[in-house]
C-alpha cells in the first residue's frame, strides 16, 4: 500500500478548494460590520466647527435666541447688547448638518439657518 504524500503544494491546493466551498455569508456579514464601524468612527475625524452669534442690534437692544439641530437643542439664550453666544460641533460625514435659530427682538421673531453644511463647510471652520 502506498502512503499518500502531502506536500506544501497539495496542502495549498486543498486549502484553496476548502475556502472556495465555504459559505460566504459570515464573511460578507463580517466585512459589512467592519465597514459600518469604520464609517461610524469617521465622524470622530472631522474637524470641529465653531459658530458665534454676536448681538449688535441698533439701540442696544437685547436679543433672545433658541438654536437647535435635528439632534441637539441648545436652549434659549438671552444676549444683552454686544454679547455673544458660541457653540461648536462636528459636522456629519453625510454632509447634512443643519443648525437653525429663532431670534426675537423688539417684538419681532425670525428664523434663520445659522449653519447649513452644504453652504458653509467650505467657507469656514470658525463661522462668525
Amino acid at each position: 500500500m502506498r502512503a499518500a504524500r502531502f506536500t506544501s503544494r497539495s496542502c495549498m491546493l486543498f486549502c484553496r478548494s476548502s475556502a472556495a466551498n465555504m459559505n460566504p455569508l459570515p464573511i460578507n456579514w463580517l466585512l459589512s460590520l467592519t465597514l459600518v464601524f469604520v464609517v461610524s468612527e469617521a465622524g470622530l475625524l472631522l474637524h470641529k466647527t465653531d459658530v458665534l452669534i454676536y448681538n449688535d442690534l441698533d439701540g442696544g437692544t437685547d436679543l433672545t435666541l433658541h438654536c437647535k439641530s435635528k439632534n441637539n437643542d441648545l436652549g434659549i439664550q438671552h444676549l444683552a447688547y454686544r454679547n455673544y453666544f458660541e457653540f461648536n460641533f462636528r459636522p456629519s460625514f453625510l454632509g447634512n448638518t443643519l443648525f437653525y435659530c429663532s431670534m426675537q427682538w423688539n417684538g419681532t421673531m425670525r428664523w434663520f439657518d445659522i449653519y447649513v453644511e452644504g453652504r458653509d463647510v467650505s467657507r469656514c471652520i470658525r463661522c462668525l
